[in-house]
């Protein structure tokens, strides 16, 4: 549907009425993830607001028919990392799912009812390969079991029959990428440990199986503590590619007949931060031809290489971001997005150049009108370096403003930290820009898709860097003259919020914020969170016990009495990576204080929010508490939320 409005040609920025609303974002938006192909069909991940954030199945036939595979209440999520990944995998229709309420592995074969594969006992299980000949299922494992120790992660064999499990890789902190070779003869893996992430750096490692299945003659490929390996693949003829940092950029190499050789060597990005399982960035359409996406300054580009010769070809799309990329003969699959086009689950033709939407993320179609583009923005920051960002200025075909006035800004600081944010189309920035409030989305440094040097800017300098160039990208706008330098907010999600916390309490330059489940205090982080991130911060803080001073230092819960500007906090109360004290220490700190302070908390919400009713009622709450704050009305009325102090 399209949306038009009468006109009313002048109202304050922040007073636009918009055809993009909270509930249109909450009901007609999905998620959509890890794309895979099992013959001539597609399959692929739905998370659905309307039902409660359940993750969903999907199957679309040759004949354009899609069916949801998976049945309610079930939903394929897995926590290992608690950032999940690789939740499902499908091996000739049947597929082998991990259900999000018992962590156990299903099995949903044609015409049959789902059947537990595995025993409810504490473990996880992620990132699977079916190894038919032997009649069983590889992944990654994450025992939960001692609840008094650690969980410990190993790459294991599931009997198909059984159930019974077999340890089949053990002894390094985490494993990710068990990948079988054509023939079935070998196991590719990679691994790391404490206190690496696996950016950091990790290890690609290759075994045999000997006659009962076990891995054997395990031998090191690449990688290192300094080094990052992402995405092992078996080629059709059975040569192992993967990406490494080794050069300063993720890019490609091959290892055959025991030397390692770059593919198509160039300053751009083929890799991402592995924050869930089954990344994919490349695969092979044939066994000459690599199609794969890569990233130069924050861009996504789909480009094909031909194994034999080296050729590298960008191939011309309209996409800006491009992930999940599978590949059959003469097409790639992918999700594609672009400033002016929803993230959807597209299959490109590579010889005509022509893209059919399998599955939109929404099918809410916004005149253009209503609808900012951003521009990229380079600008200066400290110590002669500079940061980047997307600036999308207010726009609304129907509205201009009182002539004179410029719009308040709201900076968003994106989560990881080690992650990174796109131009792709996003209604919840345009929320934002078609009510009359600019939008900074900055990739500091630390964030991916610009070398391994800008991501190492934040070493030892999260809560210094992340700031200086959130404040920095501020600025440049103000200084411009394109933003209210007095009506400046940050916003930002758990890592981002981190960020958000640390600009309101040791900076002056923003006048309000919103923290959603944020971090406040690092050192309940080093001690409290999960293991896939307990050892996180060794290399963006520093070593904890022992340099607690500067956990201190950098933690916002301990300086509220620097912090005089209004926030907003939201939190879910089952999350397992930022626990609810820490918003609830601040907000009682800061209620104390008499600074206005606001607390919204979700039943049953986890590190994000998933429900329909809760993000619609987050991204009300916020725009309420601007409108509190820097004093503009609301086109429409929006259930208030409560703000202490003011």
């Amino acid at each position: 549907m399209s949306y038009a409005w009468d006109e009313m040609p002048e109202a304050p920025y922040g007073s636009w009425k918009s055809p993009i609303t909270a509930d249109l974002i909450a009901s007609a938006t999905v998620a959509i993830g890890q794309p895979l192909l099992d013959g001539e069909d597609v399959y692929w991940l739905e998370g659905r607001p309307l039902e409660s954030g359940r993750s969903v199945i999907v199957r679309r036939r040759p004949d354009g028919s899609r069916e949801d595979v998976l049945p309610p209440p079930f939903s394929a999520r897995t926590r290992v990392h608690e950032y999940g990944g690789g939740e499902f995998t499908v091996y000739k229709g049947t597929v082998y799912l991990s259900n999000f309420s018992d962590q156990r592995l299903y099995r949903l074969a044609p015409g049959e009812p789902l059947k537990p594969l595995t025993h409810a006992d504490g473990m996880r299980y992620a990132d699977a390969v079916i190894d038919d000949p032997r009649g069983r299922l590889i992944c990654v494992r994450e025992d939960h079991s001692q609840a008094d120790h650690d969980a410990v992660n190993a790459i294991v064999a599931i009997d198909l029959g059984s159930g019974d499990e077999t340890v089949l890789v053990a002894g390094n902190d985490f494993y990710a990428y068990p990948r079988l070779s054509p023939d079935g003869s070998q196991l590719a893996w990679t691994a790391w440990d404490h206190p690496n992430m696996p950016w950091d750096g990790c290890e690609l490692r290759v075994g045999a199986f000997d006659d009962a299945g076990l891995v054997v003659d395990s031998t090191h490929v690449a990688g290192s503590r300094r080094e990052s390996i992402f995405q092992p693949h078996w080629s059709p003829d059975g040569t192992l590619y993967f990406i490494s940092d080794r050069t300063g950029w993720w890019n490609l190499y091959r290892w055959s007949g025991g030397a390692i050789e770059p593919i198509a060597p160039m300053a751009a990005e083929f890799g991402r931060p592995q924050w869930a399982f089954a990344i994919s960035t490349y695969d092979f359409e044939s066994p000459s031809r690599i199609v794969c996406s890569y990233c130069e300054r924050g861009t996504w580009r789909l480009a094909t290489i031909d194994t034999k010769t080296g050729s590298f070809d960008s191939v011309e799309t309209p996409f800006t971001s491009i992930g999940g990329v599978k590949a059959a003969r003469g097409r790639a699959y992918f999700i594609g997005g672009s400033p002016s086009r929803a993230g959807a689950l597209v299959c490109f033709d590579l010889g005509t150049g022509q893209s059919e939407t399998l599955k939109a993320s929404t099918d809410v179609v916004i005149d253009a009108g209503h609808l900012s583009n951003p521009e990229t923005i380079e600008f200066p920051t400290q110590e002669d370096l500079s940061a980047y960002g997307f600036f999308y200025p207010p726009r609304n075909r129907d509205f201009t403003a009182p002539m004179g006035e410029k719009p308040p800004l709201l900076v968003m600081s994106h989560g990881g930290p080690t992650g990174a944010t796109s131009a792709a189309f996003s209604l919840r920035t345009q929320f934002w820009t078609s009510r009359g409030i600019a939008v900074l989305d900055v990739n500091y440094g630390g964030s991916t898709g610009y070398g391994r040097a800008y991501r190492e800017r934040l070493n030892n300098k999260w809560g210094i860097v992340d700031v200086d160039d959130c404040v920095n990208g501020a600025r440049y706008l103000v200084e411009h003259g394109l933003v209210d330098g007095e009506r400046l907010a940050i916003t930002g999600g758990s890592a981002g919020g981190y960020t958000t916390l640390c600009v309101l309490t040791f900076r002056d330059a923003f006048k309000a914020g919103a923290s959603h489940f944020g971090v406040g205090d690092l050192e309940a982080l080093a001690r409290d969170t999960h293991k896939f991130e307990s050892r996180y911060l060794d290399g963006l803080v520093g070593l904890y016990p022992a340099q607690r001073d500067i956990y201190v230092a950098r933690s916002p819960i301990h300086h509220v009495d620097a912090l005089d500007c209004p926030v907003i906090f939201f939190q879910g109360l089952d999350d397992p990576v930022v626990p609810p004290n820490q918003a609830e220490t601040m907000v009682e700190a800061l209620r104390a204080k008499g600074v206005p302070v606001a607390y919204v908390p979700f039943e049953g919400e986890q590190h994000g929010f998933r429900r329909a009713a809760n993000i619609k009622r987050s991204l009300e709450g916020e725009l309420y508490f601007y409108s509190r704050i820097f004093g503009f009305e609301l086109a429409e009325p929006i259930d208030p939320v409560e703000i202490e102090n003011l």
